[in-house]
């Protein structure tokens, strides 16, 4: 809660004594009571909170009512003390019983808005928008309160109609191998929906100071049966005798951006780890089956202030988070940033997202989904059931963030919900809860998304990149290029010990893959995610041919209409990438081969006509000529034969190898 009295900002202070004060009440044992409690707060401690003993200021001006029932001063003073404890009930009942006693005691009617700002937060909407109609109708109120009041009426009226239209909402509870006694919270998924990674709150012997329990990371994966195995800790150079939180791990499960915060002295990060002031975001990497010492993320993200909750998109080149600002005359405010990684892996300045996604109160906590476009976020500035409530904003073609749209009830409550986390098929969605039922303490559930929540279905592809002449690994650079914008969507690369890689596919797009690696040539492929008719994920091995070799290279990427030679405006991407290989390889010659199928007429001549606008493209580019043959084979070398083709059982496996059958290559004949 945001509003308190003036009064409890001079609890601790004042010295005035009885006789300067006007109170309601004459009776010099209750006001004696009463100005006991209001100093109590700021004479000793309340060890149960380890703060201002703000009970034992109860207990006085509960026994200065007992004095004086119509001490309506002491009712006031109690329920904001009860307010800082959050005991909204007992605050609400003190603020109702001033009011009975005395409706005008405030002489610009802010009990009732006070008031009006408990009701929302227990969820009595109704309520409360009675006493902000009596607080709004006042002719002394405050101007700012009323400003404010237009936004909690805009909840309210919100929530009311969010409980008449209840969403479809059946959280199910993950399960024991990943939910113990303990608290788990913040998960964090591939993109295959394979492998969790999550904190958990343990005990610990090794912390210093009164309570022995620190945050660690632990990872879990889906078995072939469909339950999470297990949970097994992060290594111990990630997991630290301090608090690790917050991770998010890349598309591929090989990259891990997670918050380290200082120990008590607010200098030591733990071993092998510096800070620049608060908690900080670090990053590690999995090389083969082990993960690199995490280092203070590389660039101008980390600050005097505190970063966390960060979110890698898909492609990792872009990553949001939370700021919170330090700082003396600071105010309790958050907000998230983005920023983007250069070619050098270090992350650029922090970039604040626009005013309609932050607002002047807290965002706390953010997601952007693997399709790249979907933000879902935490924020207690936005219309909603009260306290911290999740959103979703989209983004459009041209880079622009939607107006954010409350997630409705009961997904959100009156109560705080925050750190959402969406699979990359967008069905479902996970997060922490303590309900009842659990195993103890917050557990991690999922439910399913509704559908208008959704974000784009991302699906993913997945392989090993190989040298096609020794078979041995080879951590190839990947392009992932939307064929209608031009755009790259997806950078990302293979293992540097493996090859292994998991690309992300969101759908509704058609795109270009071009894979590289110095010293051979670039491969490339096709994926049109438009109609993906079910699947789930695509298996590929990608084998790149080294440059000293004459075995032809496909241009998958390369378009025409039917029964034509001119190349389809889709074909730029890849040839523009042939541009560059050749002005990176300039000693080369390569011979550009045209293909068509057996079926049709003058197939020679089509082919050698397209040959030849690709061999005119490339020279319209800088291209030398000499460098350049084209040459058309009709359908002189498919890569099916009729007679496999006449085998094949369905009409899409017959168009399929015809399709295979026409495509432009090139074939390095000089080095």
């Amino acid at each position: 809660m945001k509003y308190f009295l003036i009064s409890l900002l001079l609890f601790a202070f004042s010295s005035c004594s009885v006789a300067q004060q006007r109170y309601s009440s004459k009776n010099k044992k209750a006001i004696k009571l009463f100005e006991a409690g209001k100093a109590e707060p700021g004479l000793s401690i309340d060890y149960t909170t380890n703060g201002p003993n703000f009970r034992g200021g109860i207990a006085l001006m509960d026994k200065a009512l007992e004095k004086d029932p119509n001490f309506w001063e002491a009712h006031m003073i109690a329920g904001e003390f009860a307010e800082m404890l959050k005991d909204y009930p007992s605050a609400i009942d003190h603020y109702k019983a001033a009011l009975a006693i005395n409706p005008k005691h405030s002489s610009t009617g802010s009990t009732y808005f006070y008031l009006a700002n408990l009701q929302q937060a227990m969820g009595d909407y109704e309520s409360a928008i009675k006493n902000l109609d009596l607080f709004e109708n006042h002719k002394m109120a405050n101007p700012e309160l009323l400003m404010e009041a237009q936004g909690i009426r805009a909840s309210c009226s919100f929530a009311a109609n969010a409980l008449n239209n209840p969403l479809d909402f059946n959280p199910i509870n993950i399960g024991p191998g990943i939910n113990t006694k303990d608290p788990e919270y913040f998960p964090t998924i591939t993109v295959d929906g394979k492998t969790i990674l999550f904190t958990r709150r343990i005990e610990d012997g090794r912390v210093e100071g009164p309570i022995k329990e620190q945050e660690d990371f632990f990872v879990s994966t889906l078995g072939d049966n469909h339950i999470w195995s297990k949970a097994i800790s992060m290594p111990s150079n990630v997991n630290t005798v301090n608090n690790e939180g917050a991770p998010t791990i890349g598309a591929d499960g090989r990259t891990l951006v997670f918050v380290g915060c200082p120990d008590v002295t607010g200098e030591f990060y733990g071993e092998n780890r510096t800070g620049k002031g608060s908690c900080d975001l670090f990053i590690t990497k999995k090389l083969g089956a082990n993960w690199t010492t995490p280092v203070n993320l590389p660039g101008a993200v980390n600050s005097f202030h505190w970063e966390t909750q960060p979110s890698l998109s898909s492609d990792g080149k872009t990553m949001y988070f939370i700021r919170g600002i330090r700082g003396r005359n600071s105010t309790n405010d958050s907000d998230i940033y983005f920023t983007k990684k250069d070619a050098n892996g270090n992350w650029g300045p922090a970039v604040r997202l626009p005013d309609h996604i932050n607002t002047p109160e807290q965002e706390e906590s953010v997601l952007i989904h693997p399709d790249g476009r979907t933000l879902y976020f935490a924020s207690r500035g936005h219309i909603g059931m009260g306290g911290s409530d999740l959103f979703v904003t989209r983004m459009d073609e041209n880079g622009n963030w939607s107006k954010p749209q409350n997630l409705g009830y009961p997904i959100n409550t009156k109560f705080d919900e925050n750190s959402l986390m969406v699979s990359p098929e967008g069905e479902i969605a996970f997060f922490a809860s303590d309900r009842d039922g659990g195993y103890g303490d917050l557990d991690i559930y999922y439910f399913l998304m509704p559908e208008n929540l959704r974000p784009t279905r991302t699906l993913y592809f997945e392989g090993i990149v190989f040298d096609a002449e020794t078979r041995k690994p080879v951590s190839g650079k990947f392009q992932l290029i939307d064929l209608k914008t031009g755009k790259e969507i997806i950078y990302s690369e293979a293992d540097n010990l493996s090859g292994e890689f998991m690309v992300s596919l969101p759908l509704n797009r058609d795109y270009a893959l071009n894979v590289t690696y110095p010293g051979y040539s670039f491969f490339s492929e096709n994926f049109n995610m438009n109609n993906p008719e079910g699947l789930e994920a695509i298996h590929m091995d990608v084998p790149l041919v080294p440059i000293n070799s004459d075995r032809p290279i496909l241009l998958a990427n390369v378009f025409f209409d039917l029964g034509k030679s001119s190349l389809r405006n889709e074909s730029f991407v890849e040839l523009n990438k042939l541009v560059e290989f050749l002005n990176e390889n300039n000693t080369l010659t390569i011979e550009i081969g045209g293909h068509t199928d057996s079926r049709g007429t003058n197939n020679l001549a089509l082919s050698q006509s397209r040959a030849e606008a690709v061999y005119n493209y490339l020279v319209s580019k800088g291209i030398d000529s000499k460098r350049l043959t084209p040459k058309g084979y009709g359908s002189s070398a498919p890569v099916y034969s009729d007679e496999y083709i006449k085998k094949l059982s369905t009409e899409r496996e017959i168009e399929n190898a015809h399709q295979s059958n026409r495509r432009t290559e090139y074939k390095i004949i000089k080095k």
